[in-house]
């Protein structure tokens, strides 16, 4: 094997200058096949069983060395590319739709055309080459010269995408919005770029090139997304567990520049920086941050379909996917820091529980709420502090998710609006049939239920405010301690009638996005029985009941409870209950 590897170079540099040897080398591959028929014939004449794994062994190998010497075609082949790529992308023009005839000759390009051609020509002289080997038993596997064409053309493919979206997706300003869109828009050209030539040129080499592209594109970004997760998961994914890993076809791994592994984890936290809640405000009906010092564009949605454009849908779905990975670890750290709290400090866990003994129940008030709930709040704001970040990062990744899930939804249904109709439907039926297994002695098909939600999550047909990532065990006392931290940051907002919704006060020193903050509140406590949400609702609602009866309207509580109703898509009939009909609706802004 070393002494037949030093012809390796040789061999490519003959193939390179003239494809055709490639006929001639079938007869150099076949008898390498013959030195392994001695050893095989002494091994079956002992009659032993290690036949079989003897001689497959040895001939893989021998076959792994074919690929080898004739990966030169596909790199030659894509070296002419990148130079088609190039022309394509910068030098030629597209047609129009409808064009003068005065100005045909201008988009004739005649010169770009014709070196595009040669080019072409070029690779299709490979192609020729390559094909004109035979099928050839190789040991005891048989090499099909087509199916060696293709895997080469995947794994040249493959070596030089990954590579490019792991150049590109490089931030050297964090949180800067105006770097994540040049970036993507230079990342887009290339794929873009790509993308065209392999349709240009799937004829000339009989594959089918754009299937070609979306599959491996997509192993790119599912290969990334799972080695990103690895890092919030204990038992990792080995690369020869990966379903998408192949030793054929190998996706290479790139060193880390940062506390990311991959490109899709960089990506993914250059979103959250631009996105910081302490620093920006996100805008519902404009779908927009703004930064809160400057009141400029922070972001809007068009980034997402930048990102599609640079990585496609496959891009955003897996960065779905790797932020439902930091949610969990997010609630994780909360559940454990909030239980740690409420048990360490015993004085404040009395005086928590004489508080829900005293507001039992909740439709009725309180005498004096400024004196009941004043002290309490002011000692839980420092005792809860901890907390924040957390429901800041739970809220903010949700945000980001509901946009993602938005723009996957309206390309989805741009693109392929049959498709999507019969998802929703068969979506509609399996929801059902969910529903009367519990009304019903009916069963239930799990197995479908898990084969359509990939197809839910590409069309983007979920609902990331209203999803349960995990369970966790009861924390006492949780929508008490959820009520009085809500309440200890409600004199940091007020309401804004422009924008229709609560924004940080001036003077506040430490600002949080209100909306944010909701998104958190709210997905959090879905995580845990539903009688805690109701719960949480109720004590908002008497808190707002108590203090409109004592003579003072708290506008900011309730434009916040009815945003928060809206947002955990719980109806505000719930409150009604303990908020009288005309302090809700007088008082709850149009």
């Amino acid at each position: 094997w070393y002494n037949i590897d030093n012809y390796t170079n040789f061999m490519q540099n003959l193939i390179k200058k003239d494809p055709g040897l490639v006929k001639k080398l079938r007869a150099t591959f076949l008898k390498l096949g013959s030195a392994l028929d001695l050893p095989l014939v002494r091994i079956g004449e002992a009659g032993t069983e290690d036949f079989k794994s003897v001689s497959e062994c040895y001939s893989k190998a021998l076959v792994s060395y074919v690929r080898k010497v004739l990966q030169i075609i596909p790199q030659s082949m894509f070296s002419l590319l990148e130079e088609i790529v190039k022309v394509l992308t910068h030098d030629m023009v597209e047609v129009p739709t409808r064009l003068d005839k005065d100005k045909l000759k201008d988009y004739a390009q005649l010169n770009e055309r014709y070196k595009v051609a040669k080019l072409t020509h070029a690779i299709s002289v490979f192609t020729d080459g390559m094909l004109m080997m035979k099928s050839t038993l190789v040991g005891v596997i048989k090499i099909d010269p087509k199916k060696l064409l293709e895997d080469g053309i995947r794994k040249e493919l493959v070596t030089r995408v990954a590579a490019a979206f792991n150049n590109a997706l490089v931030f050297n300003q964090k949180g800067v919005s105006n770097d994540l869109s040049q970036v993507l828009l230079r990342l887009s050209s290339k794929t873009d770029g790509f993308r065209r030539s392999f349709e240009y040129i799937q004829d000339y080499l009989n594959i089918f090139g754009l299937k070609m592209w979306q599959e491996e594109v997509m192993r790119i970004i599912n290969y990334n997304v799972e080695q990103e997760c690895n890092t919030f998961l204990r038992q990792k994914v080995f690369d020869w567990q990966s379903l998408y890993q192949s030793q054929h076809i190998p996706i290479p791994r790139f060193q880390p520049i940062d506390e990311s592994q991959t490109f899709i984890g960089r990506l993914a936290r250059q979103l959250l920086n631009i996105t910081n809640p302490t620093l920006t405000l996100y805008v519902d009906p404009v779908k927009t941050w703004y930064d809160m010092k400057t009141n400029e564009e922070a972001l809007n949605s068009s980034i997402f379909g930048k990102i599609v454009d640079a990585l496609e849908p496959f891009g955003l779905q897996g960065l779905d996917r790797l932020y439902c990975f930091m949610i969990v670890t997010e609630l994780q750290r909360f559940t454990k820091t909030s239980t740690k709290l409420i048990l360490s400090d015993k004085t404040m866990m009395g005086q928590m529980q004489n508080a829900m003994r005293t507001l039992h129940p909740h439709t009725k008030t309180v005498e004096q709420p400024a004196k009941f709930y004043g002290p309490l709040i002011t000692k839980i704001a420092k005792f809860s502090a901890p907390l924040a970040p957390y429901i800041l990062r739970i809220g903010q990744i949700q945000v980001i998710r509901q946009q993602i899930s938005l723009t996957l939804h309206s390309l989805a249904k741009f693109e392929s609006k049959q498709l999507v109709t019969a998802v929703e439907t068969l979506n509609n039926a399996l929801v059902a049939n969910v529903t009367s297994h519990y009304t019903l002695d009916s069963v239930t098909p799990t197995d479908s239920l898990y084969e359509v939600t990939p197809y839910l999550g590409a069309c983007g047909l979920t609902q990331p405010l209203l999803q349960v990532y995990s369970t966790f065990k009861d924390i006492p006392m949780l929508p008490m301690l959820m009520f009085l931290h809500l309440h200890s940051h409600v004199s940091k907002l007020q309401y804004n009638s422009n924008c229709d919704l609560l924004v940080p006060t001036k003077r506040a020193a430490d600002s949080l996005d209100p909306v944010v903050f909701n998104v958190g509140l709210s997905t959090i406590l879905r995580q845990f029985p539903g009688e805690y949400l109701i719960e949480f609702q109720e004590l908002c609602a008497q808190y707002i009941s108590s203090f409109s009866l004592a003579g003072t309207t708290p506008s900011t509580p309730i434009v916040f409870l009815k945003q928060f109703s809206e947002c955990s898509n719980s109806p505000l009939i719930l409150t009604r209950n303990c908020v009288p009909y005309n302090v809700l609706n007088t008082h709850v802004p149009k």
